[in-house]
């Protein structure tokens, strides 16, 4: 099961990020973001050229045939195994807020929920079309450069990079968040140290796994992106155990709709879907990619119909004092409970080597050639370390789960599930889309931008009201 892939570094630069892996079919979804790992390590040799605006040294029209042939011969993903890929990259850290999302928005948001979730699928759906139409391009970035030349890569990898900055600040608030719960019998204190014990704690899990950073074998980073996609499944398993079983009679009345609460909440509604940066990979890893349409629909639909039953589960069950993480809000002395924080706790841990890659792999093969493998290692690693110290400091310093995900949701997941793919299409197939198409991307562009902008802007107000609350005690 994946996370980030491309191929060549420019077509060179592209690759360095997000490359064409060595086993597609194994290594394609997750969190938006280890698939693009496999080609890193492949492209070794490649020049960088785009960015410094030279031509290609890598043998550009040769490396196409030979990389169209090899793509025929590594495609071996079913329709099945590309339902659960899609799937497993979908169901993480969006899950967790779901009930609170229905909760504040009302039972009536579960239409944008739904909504938000169609669109996507859609989107999906000429994400297919667009790499249908060039066979060359082989990634997010790819695509961005068919629309849109140069530019249209750099602002499609930009936001990319601040999703998994995004991301990797979330996982760590939440590690924060339930990590207290999980040792709750441990009191940690250094008094030299002005530090809370959950702060403590979290440190303490962050420099355990600060040495996967180092990790450069590939099958050890598909281990722990499968052992991501599997805490995520055992997440809302046990909550759906919870529902059943675990005794909780609450059967709170949700509100009709809170209007003003919207636009916080579509942030935390659209992070949910986020993930269409790997898509392409699961395209090209298909042995009948005309089929991508039909996994997208089955893959859209299953994680729609599970957010949804999360969302009502979770609000029916703690009504308005439903958590921003439902986890939080379940009875600790259950053993699904401790199973679902543990879970939680562990998803993070399972993510940094995986969300790191990018940034690893690209520097590293910036650096001089004549430096020795072990150098590379040492400052790839280091670099890594210190880039997740700062990332553990800034979740320590803003430890609002709701807001920090529901602006990254607005700010960054909306642009990229949903109005990038649509002013992609328009450019790359305008000639044969029809005037109906038009229109309804065109639709989905300005509501999609009008999401971004207004959830932006209600989610940064409430974050930094969180903030200067959160002094003033």
């Amino acid at each position: 099961m994946s996370d980030f892939s491309a191929t060549k570094f420019g077509r060179c630069w592209s690759s360095l990020e997000f490359g064409k892996q060595p086993h597609r079919n194994q290594v394609v979804s997750e969190t938006v973001h280890g698939a693009q790992l496999a080609a890193a390590a492949q492209s070794a040799n490649c020049v960088t050229c785009v960015e410094e605006n030279k031509a290609c040294k890598c043998g550009k029209d040769t490396e196409v045939l030979n990389l169209q042939s090899e793509h025929r011969a590594n495609a071996t993903s079913s329709f099945t195994h590309s339902v659960i890929n899609m799937i497993g990259m979908l169901i993480g850290l969006g899950q967790l807020s779901t009930p609170y999302a229905l909760e504040n928005g009302g039972w009536s948001s579960v239409f944008l929920l739904v909504g938000l979730g169609v669109m996507c699928a859609y989107t999906s759906h000429i994400i297919g079309k667009c790499l249908e139409e060039d066979s060359s391009s082989k990634t997010y970035q790819d695509i961005g450069q068919q629309a849109f030349g140069a530019k249209g890569r750099i602002i499609a990898s930009t936001f990319i990079y601040l999703e998994i900055f995004f991301a990797l600040v979330s996982y760590t608030i939440s590690l924060s968040d339930n990590l207290p719960l999980v040792l709750s019998g441990v009191h940690a204190h250094l008094s030299w140290l002005p530090l809370s014990a959950s702060q403590l704690l979290t440190v303490v899990a962050v420099l355990v796994a600060l040495p996967t950073l180092w990790l450069r074998d590939l099958s050890s980073i598909s281990f722990l992106s499968f052992g991501g996609i599997v805490m995520s499944f055992l997440i809302f398993v046990t909550i759906a155990c919870t529902a059943a079983f675990g005794g909780v009679r609450g059967n709170h009345s949700i509100p009709l709709l809170q209007l003003r609460k919207i636009p916080g909440i579509s942030g935390l509604y659209i992070f949910s879907y986020a993930g269409h940066i790997v898509f392409p990979n699961i395209y090209i890893a298909m042995k009948d990619p005309s089929k991508f349409t039909k996994v997208s629909i089955a893959s859209f639909a299953i994680v729609t119909m599970l957010y949804t039953a999360l969302a009502f589960m979770g609000a029916k069950l703690f009504g308005p004092a439903v958590s921003s993480q439902i986890t939080l809000s379940m009875p600790p002395h259950l053993i699904a409970t401790k199973i679902a924080l543990w879970a939680t706790v562990l998803t993070p841990m399972t993510k940094y080597a995986l969300e790191f890659a990018p940034f690893a792999s690209q520097l590293e093969h910036k650096l001089p050639c004549t430096m020795s493998s072990r150098t590379r290692m040492v400052i790839r690693g280091s670099v890594g370390s210190i880039l997740l110290l700062v990332i553990l400091a800034l979740a320590l310093s803003l430890p609002y789960f709701e807001h920090v995900l529901s602006l990254a949701g607005s700010l960054v997941s909306i642009a990229i599930s949903l109005v990038f793919p649509c002013a992609f299409y328009l450019k790359i197939c305008w000639p044969q889309v029809s005037k109906p198409t038009v229109v309804l991307n065109g639709v989905l562009i300005v509501l999609g931008a009008l999401l971004g902008v207004v959830g932006t802007i209600s989610s940064s107000k409430a974050l930094i009201q969180s903030i200067q609350s959160g002094h003033s005690r």
